[in-house]
C-alpha cells in the first residue's frame, strides 16, 4: 500500500509541475488572456477611430452639398454660369404693389 501511495504521490505532483510550470499551463494561459484583453482594447480604439473617420469622410461628402443648398435657399447664391429664375406668385405681387 505504501509503494502505491508513493506512485500516486509522484504522479500527482508531476501533473502538477506540468499544469503549473510546462507550456501551455497555467501560466501560459494568464500571459494570453492579457495579450487577449491588450488586443480588444487596441481593437475598441481602432473602432472609434475608424467611426471618427467615417463620420468625417461622410461630412466631407455631404456637408459641401448641404453648404450650397443652404447658400441657395436662404442667401439666394447661384454658381457661376447658372441662370436664376425668381418665381412670384399672383398673391405676393398683389401685396409687394400695396406696399
Amino acid at each position: 500500500m505504501k509503494i502505491c501511495n508513493m506512485i500516486l504521490l509522484i504522479i500527482l505532483a508531476l501533473l502538477q509541475f506540468r499544469l503549473w510550470f510546462s507550456v501551455g499551463g497555467i501560466q501560459d494561459v494568464r500571459h494570453l488572456e492579457q495579450i487577449k484583453q491588450a488586443q480588444r482594447q487596441e481593437n475598441h480604439r481602432l473602432l472609434r477611430r475608424n467611426q471618427a473617420l467615417a463620420a468625417e469622410v461622410m461630412d466631407l461628402k455631404h456637408g459641401f452639398a448641404a453648404i450650397e443648398e443652404r447658400a441657395r435657399s436662404e442667401l439666394g447664391l447661384i454658381r457661376q454660369g447658372e441662370v436664376f429664375y425668381r418665381v412670384i406668385e399672383e398673391d405676393q405681387a398683389t401685396d409687394a404693389s400695396h406696399e
